[in-house]
């Protein structure tokens, strides 16, 4: 096995196995939970620092148009629309095994120090360089989660891969499922 790196919160790495074949059928499916579990944590870290990166963007957009600045009670009342526009993702996505993650185990650290609610609270005070600035960080954070989660996906694919092997091939039978 070779430690990979993921996010903070998630475990600080998920070992990646080489030779799944070496492993038992619970180690496969006990990898495979815990690769899921950490997953739904980067989704929602990911989710997190794209609804920061949406408004930003929002307020970069407000400024080219010329438009006023936004008092808190304003960009509140507008968050359901800065918020909805990319609530759906290209492709056909994956089905979430878990639904939500243990979130007092998501570490937001990293995601507030670059742009928590105090400074998203204060965007109309920052000049346009920092907030394109501050778009470009909360880009490139995004990024990196996404490709985190893309690690993540193929072990979990990985893993599927073996166990449904070892259904078909007779190494591994449902009645096991049942004692």
């Amino acid at each position: 096995m070779r430690p990979r790196p993921v996010p903070e919160r998630c475990g600080g790495t998920v070992e990646v196995v080489d030779d799944l074949t070496a492993l038992s059928m619970d180690e496969l499916r006990a990898k495979r939970a815990e690769s899921q579990a950490v997953e739904v944590g980067l989704s929602y870290l990911r989710r997190l620092a794209q609804g920061r990166l949406d408004i930003v963007a929002a307020e970069q957009r407000r400024r080219a148009e010329g438009g006023d600045p936004v008092d808190h009670d304003h960009l509140v009342e507008s968050l359901s629309d800065i918020l909805g526009d990319h609530l759906m993702a290209p492709g056909n996505g994956r089905l979430p095994r878990l639904m939500s993650p243990d979130i007092g185990e998501v570490d937001t650290a990293s995601l507030d120090a670059i742009a928590g609610p105090s400074r998203i609270g204060t965007l109309p005070d920052l000049s346009d360089a920092e907030v394109a600035e501050l778009l470009e960080q909360l880009a490139a954070y995004e990024a990196d989660v996404s490709a985190k989660r893309r690690v993540l996906f193929e072990q979990i694919d990985a893993l599927q891969a073996e166990i449904t092997r070892r259904y078909k091939s007779g190494e591994a039978s449902v009645e096991s499922l049942l004692r």
